[in-house]
């Protein structure tokens, strides 16, 4: 297979980063890259999906992952993979014997280890700039669930109509199911039986970088976990912050100690972030040196400083994450600074996972959720035109139309966008700007 044939495939049918951001997968495709990397890290406590995925189809996943290598022309392809994650490491051992140009880099079960910034450090040795993408450094990452969603699209011609979700937390059955798209979150929570707190709150993603949901948030391609709790559990309290609060906490209780940046994923790589200083600015009111603020623009948004290491309780992410929309508002650019040399004591800061679980109130919900792939009859969904960065894609159907399951329903627009696919069969109830309503036929 051709480069350009295997980017139509994936624009066609619809596939993109399967977590994060949404990042459409055929324009990560290059000729340049000489490293194809397999992110199976799973950054966030709880999240579990890309593991479970990569046990039990093992072959499939390896098999396209060296496929891509070799279509791009790549020396090797690399799969990171936490050094805990043995089932899913034995099943790769089984399989990695048959592929020369693929290797494991089992890596230390840390947060943010799943950046693919941090990453790409762990597999190669390389630093991307800040404010830089992989692709200057040759590399390319996908997720498996992406390289998974690729292998169905050219060997089975099957665009993106589901998404595997771990539901956990306060539910009685937590489990991993493969839902369609534009499922609703009340829906999705049935199926992990039932919940167990009288108020719940539904946080879509991890506990660090997740946001939060409500019964009728829908699942898109991207969304990677439902993680139900309490309305007074710590980690959705920290959600409900005032802005004008934290700040006015950042100026009368921030001592300066500097944990904030010492924990700093990027910062240990040489990036020009520090959140202790923005902190301090804050505090005094401090605009001297614009370049404090400029920095905001290398924040990953992990959360580390504001949810583990500020013995506090402070905000700096959040405060961080405003300056750093402000940037984008105003449409400043914070230049191409160089990196600084990696921090030679980083190895010594980085953040255990089960730790910070344990900060965060989860470890008594890092329980099993097992991967039940079987279909499930979903009345109705509401499917998002716009699941990825770029350009929304164009309605092509209208009200009253007879769809079936992976037909077309949203065309890629001009520049960066892809196709959006029905996920059941159905008549389409309604088309609005942004989601069309597709409505089960009844047998």
């Amino acid at each position: 297979m051709q480069l350009e044939e295997i980017k139509k495939i994936a624009r066609e049918y619809g596939v993109v980063g399967a977590g994060g951001a949404g990042f459409p997968s055929y324009a990560k495709m290059t000729d340049k890259a000489d490293t194809v990397i397999l992110n199976c890290v799973e950054c966030e406590p709880l999240l579990k999906l890309h593991r479970q995925l990569l046990a039990e189809h093992t072959r499939e996943i390896v098999g396209m992952l060296d496929e891509v290598r070799q279509i791009f022309g790549a020396k090797e392809a690399v799969i990171g993979i936490k050094s805990e994650y043995v089932t899913t490491i034995e099943a790769l051992e089984g399989v990695l014997k048959d592929y020369d140009s693929v290797r494991m880099e089992k890596v230390t079960p840390a947060y943010p280890m799943g950046d693919e910034v941090i990453l790409i450090y762990e597999a190669t040795g390389r630093v991307i700039r800040p404010g830089g993408i992989p692709a200057e450094e040759n590399v390319v990452v996908y997720n498996v669930e992406t390289m998974y969603n690729l292998y169905r699209a050219v060997y089975k011609e099957e665009p993106v109509t589901d998404k595997l979700v771990s539901i956990v937390g306060e539910v009685t059955d937590p489990v991993t199911l493969r839902l369609p798209i534009g499922t609703t979150v009340k829906e999705a929570v049935k199926l992990a039986g039932d919940v167990t707190v009288e108020d719940p709150v539904y946080l879509m993603g991890g506990p660090m970088m997740g946001f939060r949901g409500d019964s009728d948030t829908v699942i898109k391609k991207t969304t990677n976990a439902i993680i139900v709790l309490g309305r007074d559990h710590p980690v959705i309290m920290k959600l409900d912050k005032n802005l004008d609060v934290e700040r006015r906490r950042a100026s009368s209780a921030c001592c300066q100690c500097r944990t904030c940046t010492d924990l700093c994923s990027r910062h240990a790589l040489g990036h020009p972030i520090e959140p202790h200083r923005i902190m301090r600015a804050v505090a005094n009111q401090d605009v001297s040196d614009l370049s404090v603020f400029m920095n905001a623009a290398y924040c990953s948004g992990c959360g580390i400083c504001e949810k583990y290491a500020c013995p506090q309780g402070l905000s700096p992410k959040t405060i961080i994450q405003e300056f750093k929309a402000g940037l984008r508002k105003a449409g400043i650019s914070a230049g191409n600074p160089e990196s600084a040399p990696v921090d030679p004591d980083r190895e010594y800061k980085k953040v255990p996972v089960h730790r910070l679980a344990s900060r965060l109130g989860l470890t008594k919900y890092d329980v099993k959720a097992p991967l039940d792939e079987k279909p499930h009859d979903i009345r109705e969904v509401r499917i998002p035109l716009s699941q990825h960065i770029g350009a929304p894609a164009r309605a092509v159907v209208s009200k009253g139309d007879q769809v079936k399951k992976g037909q077309l329903i949203g065309e890629p627009a001009e520049g960066l966008s892809v196709g959006i696919h029905s996920s059941i069969d159905g008549v389409v109830d309604n088309v609005y700007d942004k989601e069309i309503v597709i409505v089960r036929r009844e047998a």
